[in-house]
């Protein structure tokens, strides 16, 4: 076992890789990581080529890519699960305080008081549609064709 400059570089690289990874957990640069521990064992135990050592990291890191793109595709293919506050989506609800571009108000839709914000101002009694959910709070738009009651 050669431990030579190039295994501390390859060490420090894997390194490196493995918090930028933890940091971010959106397998960004795992396949990195592979490729720098491939490339290290291949500085400490087969050749002090730094070619050798580049080229082992670049067809490790491209054949771990390659092996784990069908499955991060597919994880991201999975469809959200909806919630009940999805089916809102669509609905009508009743402006109860004034919103603004700028500030929240509150809306009512089937009896419950909602957070309401919106793009353009709505003004009090003024019906609108929800046109998303977002936690307690509804994003929704004027109904056309209606005025504030």
């Amino acid at each position: 076992m050669d431990f030579s400059p190039l295994s501390l570089i390859w060490l420090g690289l894997a390194i490196v890789f493995g918090i930028l990874e933890a940091t971010t957990v959106a397998l960004v640069s795992i396949w990195f990581v592979v490729g720098a521990v491939a490339a290290l064992i291949t500085s400490l135990f087969f050749t002090s080529s730094f070619l050798v050592q580049f080229f082992v990291f670049v067809a490790v890191s491209v054949i771990s890519l390659a092996i784990s793109w069908p499955m991060m595709k597919k994880r991201r293919d999975v469809q959200p699960v909806p919630t009940n506050a999805d089916l809102n989506v669509g609905r009508i609800a009743t402006i109860i305080e004034p919103v603004s571009p700028h500030q929240p108000g509150r809306a009512r839709l089937d009896g419950v008081d909602w957070t309401a914000k919106a793009s353009v101002p709505l003004e009090k009694g003024q019906l609108c549609t929800v046109t998303a959910v977002d936690g307690a709070t509804l994003t929704v738009e004027p109904l056309h064709g209606t005025a504030a009651v």
